[in-house]
């Protein structure tokens, strides 16, 4: 009995001494995790606090990244200008006059009118999507939106005074290119810009180079300036018939009789429209410093010379404007209205500032619609497509003149 009771004491101290050492280690356990907090409540007690952000100072730094955006777009040099805005600020500011005093339009307020005038030229110049532009000036998408479609309403009205009235070549004109073509109005041509539409739309839209696009009917004149423009049309649809429908409607292209508009091979040999010979050189690349040896190739050499100014204009444009090169998310219907914007701005900038950058860095290279300034003041105009002998016997006549002339300065 007293050897189990000795066995028992010792066990019982070392069970104590092992609750004790437990006890011990919770303790500085316990008094070190209390010095961390004193420690992480004195350094929060100390450090300065910081302001929290109220609604109001989100609208404020919002205004501010919005302001230095435009700043930097306006006021620092007018090469970052036309890289973002397609054109030089004096003629963003003229451009922004105009659309106040003749297009209608009015600043918000919130938004002003440099601001709405903007997001407009950026989201074509570079065809940006609207979540790109909400980032840039600090806007919701359905303020987007929404100032778009007010400037671009606004700009459709400015056509009654940036669509000039086609004026004949004169007798005495000096011009190279068009000196040989008397009572000539002009050049057209169509060409090809890419939209969006629906499955079942797509066969309707797709060229004969297989790209879905909208046939575009443009006329302009010796100045590269447009008189006429045709857009919505499908892809497929053959220039002729384009043609056809802008002859016919109310107030489309009018063509004064004795006067013509010259145009390639595509269109028919028929009244008021001057094609090319056919089975002739005609291209300017096709020549290669080769002279033409009879009057049918004197002739499309001029003609085609006179004739590239409509592809010029098609060019300079799809430089500019990025929508009209790039397939763009609008719709079809707000497409028209694009290209006919475009068009407008592209004769506001020949208009006021001749000849510009982008005029001068491009290279020659291979529906809704808007009234004709001859609209309403012709009465004998030509309305139908038709080939026709008599025509064939002027351009038959008038390439034999322009060959004499040739020969008799030799």
């Amino acid at each position: 009995m007293a050897r189990l009771r000795r066995i028992s004491n010792v066990r019982n101290r070392k069970a104590a001494k092992a609750i004790s050492i437990v006890l011990g280690l919770l303790l500085v356990y316990f008094s070190l995790l209390i010095q961390l907090l004193e420690l992480l409540v004195l350094r929060r007690l100390l450090e300065p606090r910081r302001p929290r952000n109220t609604p109001l100072d989100n609208i404020f730094d919002r205004q501010h990244d919005r302001r230095r955006y435009m700043r930097r777009t306006l006021e620092l040099s007018d090469s970052r200008c036309i890289h973002k805005l397609r054109m030089n600020r004096t003629l963003f500011r003229k451009l922004c006059e105009l659309l106040v005093s003749e297009g209608g339009l009015n600043g918000t307020d919130d938004v002003g009118i440099d601001e709405m005038v903007m997001i407009f030229l950026v989201t074509i110049g570079h065809n940006v999507k609207n979540r790109i532009l909400q980032q840039d000036f600090c806007r919701s998408g359905q303020t987007i939106s929404k100032v778009f479609h007010m400037v671009l309403r606004s700009i459709l009205r400015l056509h009654p005074i940036l669509i000039p009235q086609p004026t004949p070549i004169p007798e005495n004109s000096d011009d190279a290119k068009w000196k040989f073509f008397k009572g000539c109005l002009g050049a057209l041509d169509g060409t090809h810009i890419k939209v969006r539409v629906r499955l079942e739309d797509q066969p309707r839209y797709r060229d004969r180079k297989g790209t879905v696009s909208m046939n575009v009917l443009g006329v302009c004149n010796s100045n590269l300036e447009f008189v006429y423009c045709l857009a919505g049309w499908e892809g497929s649809a053959h220039d002729g018939k384009v043609l056809r429908d802008a002859l016919l409607r109310p107030n489309g292209l009018r063509v004064p009789k004795g006067t013509y508009y010259l145009c390639d091979q595509g269109y028919s040999k028929c009244e008021g429209f001057l094609t090319p010979y056919r089975g002739q050189r005609y291209h300017l690349k096709e020549w290669g410093g080769l002279r033409p040896k009879k009057a049918e190739e004197y002739f499309n050499m001029k003609h085609g010379s006179a004739r590239n100014s409509i592809e010029r204009a098609f060019g300079i444009n799809k430089n500019r404007w990025a929508v009209l090169r790039d397939a763009s998310w609008f719709s079809p219907e707000v497409m028209v209205q694009i290209v006919n914007s475009c068009y407008l701005l592209h004769n506001f900038i020949k208009r006021e500032a001749g000849v510009d950058a982008f005029e001068r860095d491009y290279v020659d290279t291979e529906p809704e619609q808007y009234p004709s300034a001859y609209a309403e003041h012709i009465e004998d105009v030509i309305s139908v497509v038709q080939p026709s002998d008599q025509w064939t016997n002027f351009r038959d006549k008038l390439s034999q003149e322009i060959w004499s002339n040739r020969s008799g300065r030799r």
